[in-house]
């Protein structure tokens, strides 16, 4: 074989068997035909074209519905944003007044629980989140405190800012009530009135009169602390203004300095030149007001200081006043074998404490008794005192008064 047939073969060879007429032929396996023929439908559905506009279609709403979500939520925050600064701010409120009563230990929560209930505030949360802001902390009473302990006339035109600076120690809205104590009233007696009025209560008034030392030289070795009659004979009886709620050191502290302004110095000089110590006074006078109207004063404390300074007269150094008895004991009815050192009839020189609060007069009729030899009184018909120097005219005068006959 030549070399050009060679070169016709091979020329032959690459011509397709498919071919006719220098033109392809389609293929006619079936396979073939699956494979190049798909429906219409699946094309469409995997059609990137298709999927792209599918998530457009999806995002569009998403986004619409985030912005709904994010405008409904910045409604709603806004509406409660604007009730919480209405209340903060006291806008839009009805016009309101209450009064409201600040004890010793309330904590910011105590607050906002009574200005609620007042009607003061709306939001107790949001009060105490403004406290907390605005370093209002501590319990009422405590040093450093902004809430002082009290009553207080508040209004609903007051914001947060203002309620608090309004329960203040130095506060204009605080509360106050006039007290008038009568001349002879007990210690006991007197703080009843006191929680009666709203000053504060029995029980922190007699804690502090047991425990509290008072500056005051004249209260000094009187009685120990933890005595809750310490102070009886040194409050003194008078019309006093007093804040509610008020801390009772305060209170008390008030009525003592007015027995220091009234119990002179030239007073308290004397009466110890006399041999008698300021407690002492304190304690006949106590007596002494409670054993005459005052018309009398000077006679009777010259009879008490007759029996002190002459133990060995015919008293023997008794008292024998009944008052001191009823101090001990209570009620009306003396009991003349009372087992206490109050009784004057059975205890020889001065009870123990005052029996009472004395008023000036019967404070200056301690310091300075009338000069006489009387030991012994009684009242009379006529409702007032004889006096007598011996114990047989006091019994002749009493047999002649019909006040005494029903006793026997």
């Amino acid at each position: 074989m030549s070399l050009q047939d060679n070169h016709e073969e091979r020329r032959y060879q690459r011509t397709p068997r498919s071919s006719q007429g220098g033109r392809r032929v389609a293929p006619s396996s079936r396979t073939e035909r699956t494979q190049h023929t798909e429906r219409p439908e699946h094309a469409e559905r995997r059609s990137p074209s298709t999927r792209r506009k599918k998530r457009r279609r999806l995002g569009a709403w998403g986004t619409l519905i985030y912005i709904l979500f994010v405008l409904g939520a910045s409604a709603l925050l806004a509406g409660v944003g604007w009730m919480w600064a209405n209340d903060v701010l006291a806008l839009n409120k009805a016009e309101h007044t209450a009064a409201v009563e600040i004890t010793e230990g309330d904590t910011v929560g105590d607050v906002a629980d009574k200005l609620k209930e007042q009607g003061l505030i709306e939001y107790k949360f949001v009060f105490q989140l403004f406290c907390s802001l605005t370093h209002v902390s501590g319990k009422a009473g405590e040093e450093g405190a902004k809430i002082t302990p009290g009553t207080y006339e508040l209004n609903t035109d007051m914001d947060y800012r203002a309620l608090i600076s309004s329960m203040g120690s130095g506060s204009a809205n605080r509360m106050v009530t006039t007290v008038t104590i009568p001349e002879g009233m007990t210690e006991a007696q007197i703080f009843e009135l006191l929680e009666e009025k709203g000053v504060s209560t029995v029980e922190q008034l007699e804690d502090t009169a047991a425990n509290y030392d008072f500056n005051f030289s004249f209260l000094k070795g009187v009685q120990p602390l933890g005595d809750p009659k310490r102070l009886e004979g040194y409050l003194f009886p008078d019309t006093y203004e007093f804040y509610m709620g008020e801390d009772p050191v305060n209170v008390l502290n008030k009525m003592i300095l007015r027995f220091d302004e009234v119990f002179t110095d030239e007073m308290r000089a004397d009466i110890q030149e006399a041999g008698y110590t300021i407690n002492q006074a304190v304690i006949i006078a106590s007596m002494i007001e409670k054993e005459t109207d005052g018309s009398d004063q000077g006679k009777i404390s010259s009879v008490i200081y007759n029996r002190l300074d002459r133990p060995t007269s015919e008293t023997a150094g008794y008292l024998n006043i009944d008052a001191t008895i009823l101090y001990a004991t209570g009620g009306t009815v003396v009991d003349l074998n009372a087992d206490t050192p109050y009784n004057t009839r059975t205890h020889t020189g001065l009870p123990p404490t005052a029996i009472a609060n004395p008023g000036t007069d019967a404070l200056k009729a301690a310091v300075y008794p009338d000069t006489t030899k009387y030991y012994y009184y009684a009242l009379g018909d006529d409702g007032k005192h004889s006096f007598f120097a011996t114990y047989r005219e006091q019994q002749n005068f009493i047999a002649t008064q019909e006040l005494y006959k029903n006793e026997k």
